[in-house]
């Protein structure tokens, strides 16, 4: 899933590349953005997220997050700094002149990063939704996020950081694996790894935050057909390496084979989750 499951990691030229990375966001956007939808809920009931309410939301992807949170009431922002085709399509969602009253005026959605925010009030609430702990290196960048967002948070206010639960417990990891049996022998940077107890505490603890609690959220990951959970794990970025080291089709190939034990009858695709979120205090 940020970013957004992960980031992406792809560098490409040329009018047929901005054409593949728009229908990615597409995918991501209208496909696998929504298999995160209880975690952002969970996250926001537990901390009350209401009118009075500033998110700041930090690798925002196309905004669903962010929407969610300003049907709650909340004035929102949002910061992608590394898909501006998904961050296009979180202007469609959010940006007052397209949807009316639907978010508060002075929505923010920005490519650079939170600091281009600073004129605005403090805010109450920094989520990082995009969850870390599948790829080897994967929360280096949320790292630089965080310690030029949190100076732009009220003292006390709460971060939301999120992460893949134990692999045992996330039908998804045995697709994932495929990414790095193919990117042999890229292993060493951006390969698969199973998410270990404690990434998001030592993430808090280098941006210099105080855990403050908790908790795990079950996120199915269900898809119409075949066809659209291929479609929706490639938007994730997750697979870029081993279609460097390989070639498209056969990404396609294995990860559709290895998508074949969680399919039902109905032909419909059916991965049980389970990820966890960190609540840290910035100081």
């Amino acid at each position: 899933m940020t970013p957004t499951l992960v980031r992406q990691h792809l560098s490409h030229t040329g009018e047929r590349s901005r054409t593949d990375l728009g229908a990615r966001a597409r995918d991501w956007s209208e496909i696998q953005e929504r298999m995160l939808v209880p975690l952002y809920e969970a996250v926001y009931e537990r901390l009350e997220v209401g009118p009075a309410a500033r998110v700041l939301g930090l690798g925002c992807g196309s905004g669903l997050a962010l929407l969610m949170a300003a049907s709650r009431g909340a004035a929102v922002a949002g910061v992608e700094p590394s898909c501006p085709e998904r961050l296009a399509l979180a202007r469609q969602r959010l940006l007052p002149e397209t949807w009316g009253t639907r978010a508060r005026a002075g929505t923010r959605l920005l490519e650079g990063a939170p600091g281009d925010t600073v004129d605005a009030p403090p805010y109450t609430l920094v989520t990082a939704f995009e969850p870390i702990g599948c790829l080897a290196g994967d929360s280096e960048g949320l790292g630089e996020l965080l310690a030029s967002a949190t100076p732009l948070a009220e003292r006390g206010a709460p971060v939301a950081l999120v992460g893949w639960g134990p692999p045992e417990r996330c039908a998804t990891s045995s697709v994932l694996r495929v990414a790095t049996k193919l990117a042999d022998p890229l292993r060493s940077t951006g390969s698969w790894r199973p998410a270990l107890r404690d990434d998001l505490e030592e993430v808090a603890q280098r941006a210099g935050l105080r855990p403050d609690g908790s908790g795990r959220v079950a996120c199915p990951f269900g898809y119409a057909d075949l066809d659209s959970a291929l479609r929706g794990l490639l938007s994730t970025g997750l697979f870029d390496a081993a279609i460097a080291a390989t070639d498209q089709a056969q990404v396609d190939k294995e990860v559709t084979e290895a998508l074949h034990p969680y399919q039902r009858r109905d032909g419909t695709v059916w991965m049980p989750n389970v990820f966890r979120y960190l609540i840290a205090r910035v100081p």
